[in-house]
């Protein structure tokens, strides 16, 4: 399909939007983040998908909001549980974590939300714990961009804008042959999206996505609702956007981070020559590159600027543990 290819929506789209939402509410996966409105459950949910297979989300998600049910549970804890708890869970970048309790901070001190709280004697009035509602507010919580707002916006208040993510842009340049380019896909995801209704609409167009017409297309499997107006269920051409491949964890600096904070948690306090061998079953102190002590440094020093490590440095060694 090429990229300069022009593109038209069906004229009737109004049975489009239809088809989709009544093909969405008759079956779709049951995901627990779906049956709530909840903000803070929503947002949660959304970051551990960011790096997760959804299968592996689920349980997560449950034990996380079993722990600390609310913004303000969350607001309480102790960083490094959070964290602790990320790393074993497996969810990704720890960083994620921080932001995720920062955030929780951030709502439960009134420091983002609704912008027409009331007066008294000309100064707002803060609201802890009054979660902001609009993609432009949820974008000032911490660790929280443009896609996570709208998302947050559109599950749980459904004033958000069309979400646009890789399903979504693989659904639209099959079906409509929307060129690969990001304004192309926002203007023809907000162009379908029926007004008001970001909510049933997102679930179900990502849904569409990750159902009927993923990397393998399961057209009629599915029973996909587009498929009288599909370009791609036409010409048989199932191709797809180029999708950036995500760098492979195994061996990857983002593991050697893990084990760093996997190792302070179980061990509390450590020197940098107690802590190589944890991380790297090849460290060598004296080294130069990787796995030397050099290294480690760096890596501990990154985990510090990110609020997860502390680095000290004493007379006759250097230690780390896990922020407080």
């Amino acid at each position: 399909m090429s990229e300069s290819a022009e593109w038209t929506l069906p004229g009737d789209a109004d049975a489009v939007r239809d088809a989709l939402v009544s093909w969405y509410e008759t079956d779709h996966r049951e995901f627990p983040w779906r049956r709530t409105d909840d903000p803070y459950a929503i947002l949660v949910s959304e970051v551990m998908s960011q790096q997760t297979q959804l299968s592996r989300v689920e349980e997560a998600w449950d034990a996380f909001l079993d722990r600390w049910p609310t913004t303000a549970d969350l607001a309480a804890a102790d960083q490094s549980d959070v964290v602790g708890f990320w790393s074993r869970h497996s969810l990704g970048y720890n960083n994620r974590a921080t932001y995720l309790h920062e955030a929780a901070q951030q709502v439960e001190e009134g420091e983002v939300g609704p912008t027409d709280r009331p007066h008294e004697d000309g100064e707002a009035v803060e609201a802890g714990g009054e979660f902001p509602e609009t993609p432009a507010e949820l974008s000032e919580l911490m660790g929280v961009g443009p896609y996570t707002a709208n998302a947050v916006a559109s599950f749980a208040f459904d004033n958000g804008n069309a979400v646009v993510d890789t399903n979504v842009k693989r659904v639209l340049y099959r079906a409509f042959d929307v060129p690969d380019d990001d304004a192309a896909f926002e203007e023809a995801a907000n162009e379908l999206m029926p007004e008001g209704e970001s909510r049933v609409w997102n679930n179900a167009i990502m849904e569409l996505g990750g159902v009927a017409c993923g990397k393998r297309p399961a057209c009629d499997d599915a029973g996909c609702p587009w498929r009288e107006w599909c370009s791609a269920y036409a010409d048989g051409d199932f191709s797809a956007p180029d999708v950036p491949k995500q760098s492979t964890f195994e061996g990857s600096r983002r593991q050697k981070r893990g084990r760093v904070v996997g190792a302070l948690r179980e061990h509390g306090e450590l020197e940098l020559d107690e802590l190589g061998p944890r991380v790297r079953v090849d460290y060598a102190p004296e080294g130069d590159g990787d796995g030397s002590r050099e290294w480690l440094r760096g890596l501990v020093d990154d985990l510090a600027d990110d609020g997860l490590v502390e680095v000290e440095d004493r007379a006759d060694a250097t230690v780390a543990r896990l922020a407080s």
